[in-house]
């Protein structure tokens, strides 16, 4: 799954109810026409990740993690970077070492702030590449 397959897709997955009319795609992703949304929804209800209802709507059946989306995980209806957690954890961990440090007045140890410090940068850099090739 690539493309505006992928757009649709994951247009559908930050819905709360993962319900979706093709006009409503239509209108949030810019698509020129309905026919555009149409084929799309359908190749994703081939692949059997959506079904279509009677009232012409279509509804999330399976979540799968294709391509980029292997790189998010969901926060109730948002799905944010998998490194975003690691990110909060080690800045969270130095913040906390520096601050100790500072309180105690004791000097904070070179390797324990530079392995910090690297972990940090490195998550935040790995979190940001995640979130700029969202496809949305």
């Amino acid at each position: 799954m690539k493309g505006k397959t992928l757009l649709v897709y994951w247009y559908l997955l930050q819905q709360p109810t993962h319900t979706v009319g093709i006009r409503q795609v239509q209108r949030a992703l810019g698509f020129s026409s309905p026919s555009i949304a149409v084929h799309h929804l359908g190749k994703l209800d081939d692949l059997g990740l959506v079904r279509k209802k009677m009232t012409g709507e279509y509804v999330l059946e399976e979540e799968v993690k294709v391509g980029v989306l292997k790189f998010f995980t969901r926060m109730g209806r948002f799905l944010v970077p998998r490194y975003l957690f690691y990110s909060v954890f080690f800045s969270t961990m130095l913040t906390t070492y520096l601050t100790i440090c500072f309180l105690s007045r004791t000097p904070p140890s070179f390797y324990a702030a530079t392995f910090g410090f690297l972990a940090s940068l490195i998550f935040w850099i790995e979190t940001v590449r995640s979130w700029r090739a969202k496809p949305f």
